[in-house]
Order: C-alpha cells, then structure tokens, then sequence
C-alpha cells in the first residue's frame, strides 16, 4: 500500500498530493493547512477519515496500481 496524504486548498481551489504529512509542511505553512503537523499526526486520517479545517480539507487515502506489467491497448 502506498498511503496519498490529498491537501484541497479552499481559497485557492488548489489541489497537492504528498506521500506524507511532513511532506505537506515542506510546501505549505501551517496557517495554508489550517493545522499543525501533530494535529494532523494524531488526527486519525489513515483510517479513511478527513481533517476539515477553515482553510483545507486533508484526506488520506491509497495510491492504486497495477499488480503486474499493465497491458497499454
């Protein structure tokens, strides 16, 4: 399983895509997230669940892939 932390930006209607949550605080403050780093650590997001805040909305999920080789037809 490879984990996909999805960042919306509500102001901007910015979409980011990080395979980690400190990977969203090396391109953006905590003031763009609305939240901390241990705030989001701790806030259940592997269980499906989103973070809402006044500025973002964080979800994690997982990045689907082929098993094998993928046919290109």
């Amino acid at each position: 399983m490879t984990k996909v932390i999805h960042v919306h930006l509500k102001g901007k209607r910015r979409d980011f895509y990080f395979g980690s949550v400190s990977a969203v605080y090396e391109v953006l403050t905590k003031e763009e997230v609305g939240a901390s780093k241990g705030y989001l650590l701790h806030a259940g997001l592997s269980g499906g669940g989103a973070v809402i805040t006044k500025t973002a909305i964080i979800k994690q999920s997982e990045l689907i892939r082929c098993r094998r080789k993928c046919d290109l037809k």
